[in-house]
């Protein structure tokens, strides 16, 4: 492999340059503001501002409704993360063998993962809706009433279904390239062996795909902790009940409806921490179960 080098040293530098200020500008100098403002209290008019320590983080701890922002936010991830991988997987595995790559069919897949998690939602909150939706009205066929307005389960298994399906596009891409790149020879030299269909997955083409697995973990996982907000701003704003207001959503209530500034940045710190806290265990211990 021929290596480039650079006879002028501050060549390499002018062309990160471009890079490195849009790191800066739009993530480390936010995320710099946000720890500051973490620290501060303000009020509404942004006329006072008193240094407080780390009140503001004390007073999350406190709080009933973070408390319970963070164990919905836990089931919304996980909620969300199984199930656009496991569909996913699942229609990676059916049309392995019988679909090539094309881009005409890689352009029509990845279309749902173009929409904007906004017009996701509100298609979804159409689909669903008591009054004129589909949904609704097969549902109470066989009996049961929908009302996510009213009902917390159906406004959390709203947005899960509305977040996932965004998503399942993106997942399914990856796993069908995964497939395709394991070695027909094994799978059928196992099926040689007696192996049958079931036992090839889970012995040969699971621990195969693992690489690719790890990969969409760790995204769908950051997708569902800050990519969902517009999703669940479109359909149920929380409600009802506190019922899907995750973190990410509450950050953005207590610090633009509420102008409590000092706590929703307390909040953005703590939401930034978890996630890095959560890629570090991924990294440091999921990763060595990984086989590449």
């Amino acid at each position: 492999m021929k290596r480039t080098i650079f006879r002028n040293q501050l060549l390499p530098w002018l062309l990160l340059a471009p890079q490195l200020a849009i790191t800066f500008v739009f993530f480390l100098w936010p995320a710099a503001q946000a720890v500051r403002q973490s620290f501060l209290r303000q009020d509404a008019f942004g006329i006072s501002t008193q240094f407080v320590g780390l009140s503001n983080f004390k007073a999350l701890w406190n709080s009933p409704e973070y408390l319970n922002s963070l164990q919905v936010t836990a089931v919304f991830a996980v909620m969300v993360t199984v199930l656009s991988m496991g569909f996913s997987l699942l229609l990676a595995v059916a049309v392995d063998r019988t679909i090539r790559s094309s881009s005409l069919y890689t352009t029509l897949l990845v279309w749902p993962y173009a929409v904007a998690p906004a017009v996701a939602g509100i298609l979804w909150w159409f689909i669903f809706n008591p009054t004129i939706g589909i949904m609704p009205y097969v549902l109470d066929v066989v009996g049961y009433d929908w009302n996510h307005i009213s009902s917390k389960t159906d406004a959390l298994v709203l947005v899960v279904i509305a977040s996932a399906w965004k998503q399942i596009s993106y997942n399914f891409l990856f796993f069908v390239a995964g497939l395709q790149s394991i070695p027909a020879s094994l799978r059928e030299a196992a099926a040689i062996d007696g192996a049958g269909p079931v036992k090839r997955f889970f012995d040969i083409t699971l621990p195969l795909l693992s690489p690719t697995t790890f990969f969409l973990l760790v995204v769908n996982i950051v997708y569902a902790m800050f990519d969902t907000f517009a999703v669940i701003d479109a359909t149920t704003e929380g409600g009802p009940a506190q019922a899907t207001n995750i973190l990410v959503y509450k950050v953005y209530f207590d610090g633009f409806v509420g102008q409590n500034m000092g706590s929703s940045a307390a909040q953005s710190v703590v939401l930034m921490g978890i996630v890095i806290a959560l890629t570090v265990i991924q990294f440091r211990y999921v990763e060595k179960k990984v086989a590449y």
